[in-house]
């Protein structure tokens, strides 16, 4: 397989995190094909240094790669900031990008997914985002491979003719939306997308994620998506920046490499409604958010 994409890791003050994406990263099929970018973010405040030299010093010592390159920044740019400067760098060098952060253990077939629908939808317009992770669907008839509208966040891959639509403007994004498109945007109100939007014009949030969503829904663009993850975000422990998620998101990774991918560029109805079924029911009866609740807080 030719021209593999670069990947780009990002990575703060999370070493234990950090080490274990990167062993997991490493046991890929292709790692040893690959080349690997790591973007260290500066320390935010003197009580994150340690943490982000400790960072440092490991990412030193990563081996098992075709190059690896790291780039440290003096100062903290905060995650939407890096990511959006690390994607625009590696879309322009190379045309397209691999996108890891520091809290993804990984299936050792995911680089090879990510090349594999890089290059068989390289000329799709319509197909703008490759994602790694997935609920766990219940639904058990679903293609392994499918396109869907909205774009996840925990592994992802794309190319620079879609990245180049990327808005980073909140209110040039709003204006775009009527209560239609709001609708269908935040998957008929079962997932808070729109309240994500607001929240950034808000200050509430620094997503780079759902400006990146809201980019590809307004392009009319869609999303490539496995039926069983091949990935799992190990950030949900209260160490991380967007943590406290709990077990919802919780999946078993595939173990086996994805064989089909859809031929037929749309979104697929029968996922588009399994995944509708699990944000609809994804919180559990009233007895278990209470007891969740309860876990949480004490």
């Amino acid at each position: 397989m030719q021209n593999l994409a670069p990947i780009a890791l990002f990575v703060y003050n999370r070493p234990q995190h950090t080490e274990r994406t990167l062993k997991f990263l490493q046991q890929n099929e292709l790692a040893a094909d690959s080349r690997l970018f790591i973007f260290s973010d500066g320390a935010k405040t003197a009580a994150d240094e340690d943490k982000v030299k400790e960072v440092r010093e490991l990412i030193k010592t990563v081996e098992g790669f075709k190059s690896i390159e790291i780039i440290e920044s003096k100062s903290n740019m905060g995650l939407a900031n890096s990511v959006i400067a690390g994607v625009n760098r590696l879309t322009a060098a190379y045309g397209q990008a691999i996108v890891f952060e520091d809290d993804l253990i990984s299936s050792p077939y995911t680089l090879t997914y990510f090349n594999e629908a890089l290059n068989r939808y390289r000329n799709e317009e319509k197909v703008m985002h490759i994602g790694a992770y997935m609920y766990a669907l219940k639904e058990a008839h679903l293609p392994e491979s499918f396109f869907y509208r909205a774009a996840t966040s925990w592994g992802w891959a794309t190319w620079q003719r879609a990245w180049q639509h990327f808005e980073p403007n909140i209110e040039t994004l709003l204006d775009q939306f009527d209560a239609k498109k709001k609708h269908a945007f935040s998957i008929e109100k079962t997932m808070n997308f729109w309240k994500q939007m607001q929240d950034f014009k808000n200050g509430k949030n620094n997503s780079w994620a759902i400006r990146w969503y809201a980019s590809i829904f307004l392009k009319g663009g869609l999303t490539l998506n496995p039926a069983q993850s091949l990935v799992n975000n190990i950030g949900h422990d209260g160490s991380g920046i967007h943590s406290g998620m709990n077990d919802i998101y919780n999946v078993i990774i595939n173990p086996k490499p994805i064989g089909q991918f859809p031929t037929v560029v749309e979104e697929n109805t029968q996922a588009y409604h399994a995944i509708k079924h699990f944000l609809t029911n994804r919180k559990g009866s009233l007895w278990a958010r209470i007891k969740r609740y309860i876990k949480e807080k004490f």
